[in-house]
């Protein structure tokens, strides 16, 4: 898209990276890159402040919706109440509850993680022709299935649709109208759901927000975590809190995980609703809406920004608006270690088995506390494409859950 070569094996220089890319870059405008973003169908955005986004006509839009919205396809299907577990010693709210999500990287995995550990059945697809990123799999696969599904292919829609048959939620983390175009829109799940006499909850996630809303100008484009930080205004912000009069991309995923615990909570609405009204119900929430959610509770008061920016490394104060994701992540990380040691304690972690990823996963138990409910997985992490497409026969470690 920048006239760079797609591949460069001898350019292995942390510093001679950005100077490459940040040379391509600068030889065009704004408004040449927006346009190039389009013509290439790349995920790209202008760096914005708050109020520079809150002046567009899409940020003018976002601003007036809440973080997350639930409304109904179809009533005309009656109430699905829960189902209730025989095992009294292992109460998990959503046992029975069937999980299609069709998803990558980090905010939509993440709600069908914490639905898995709510005890819901949680079956990811994915198709082998779509990249994805390995590590994120370690975590957010946790409590799953993973299947690979082509649904171009003839012969996987009709293992897909099956599938679909007696699944109770869909999460989609796709742009608005991706799987619409496959043929498995909302409204026609739902009318299918009608069909069966029992709901369905749809569950929709993606960058820049707005979709079906008029006047929602990118609701429609692609984009991830860094790319909503930066057109909403929590990249300035950042870089304000660092002294910086430039941004600079947060550290760690935080409205990647941050939107995906409102899409658990809107998805838990909508199945809430289900059981006690009926029909069926569309769940929307996007991580522009959770970083305007994050914007309107304000910063920090300026004493302890300055008792922050006084503990924390000063080579983390160091980064600028050209370092790259894993940079900003990896100085953060080093500096949370030295000053929070306890958050990395043998008894905040839970390590497990994976046959998967043959070896022993760490990972942070779950931090959610319910009385009288059980809130874990009951199944190691795997990678991507690592299961038959099928809801019978899945394995449960009750040592998993138990420890």
């Amino acid at each position: 898209m920048i006239d760079l070569p797609p591949f460069c094996p001898d350019l292995t220089d942390y510093g001679q990276c950005i100077k490459t890319i940040e040379s391509a870059v600068k030889r065009f405008s704004t408004a040449e890159l927006e346009s190039r973003n389009q013509r290439f169908r790349q995920a790209g955005t202008a760096v914005l402040t708050q109020e520079q986004y809150r002046e567009t006509p899409h940020g003018r839009i976002m601003s007036s919706l809440p973080p997350f919205t639930v409304r109904p396809l179809e009533l005309s299907t009656p109430p699905t109440p829960f189902a209730q577990s025989e095992d009294m010693n292992h109460l998990q709210c959503l046992t029975g509850i069937r999980v299609i999500e069709l998803c990558r990287v980090i905010a939509g995995p993440t709600i069908g993680r914490s639905l898995a550990a709510h005890g819901a059945s949680v079956l990811k697809v994915t198709s082998p022709q779509l990249p994805d990123v390995p590590f994120f799999q370690l975590d957010v696969n946790a409590g799953k299935h993973t299947t690979s599904l082509h649904l171009k292919h003839a012969a996987d829609r009709a293992i897909f649709d099956a599938l679909l048959a007696t699944a109770d939620v869909i999460i989609d983390g796709y742009r608005p109208s991706v799987i619409t175009r496959l043929g498995y829109s909302p409204e026609a799940l739902a009318a299918k759901a009608a069909q069966r006499g029992r709901g369905i909850v749809y569950v929709a996630e993606d960058c820049f927000g707005g979709s079906g809303v008029p006047g929602a100008e990118w609701a429609d484009r692609a984009g991830w975590q860094q790319i909503a930080d930066c057109v909403t205004g929590v990249a300035w912000e950042q870089g304000n809190f660092m002294g910086l009069s430039e941004p600079v991309v947060p550290p760690f995923p935080v409205s990647d995980y941050g939107t995906g615990s409102l899409g658990t909570i809107v998805a838990l609405a909508g199945l809430y609703r289900r059981a006690t009204k009926g029909g069926s119900w569309i769940c929307k929430t996007s991580l522009s809406q959770y970083n305007l959610y994050l914007l309107s509770l304000g910063p920090y008061p300026e004493n302890v920004q300055d008792e922050l920016r006084r503990q924390h490394d000063a080579q983390f104060f160091a980064l600028r608006h050209n370092d790259s994701v894993d940079e900003v992540g990896k100085r953060a990380l080093r500096s949370i270690r030295r000053l929070h040691p306890r958050l990395f304690a043998d008894s905040m972690m839970q390590s497990v088995y994976s046959s998967g990823f043959c070896g022993v996963v760490r990972r942070p138990r779950e931090a959610l506390e319910i009385e009288g409910l059980i809130v874990g997985h009951v199944r190691a992490t795997r990678p991507n494409g690592f299961d038959a497409p099928t809801w019978e026969k899945w394995e449960r470690d009750e040592v998993l859950l138990n420890n």
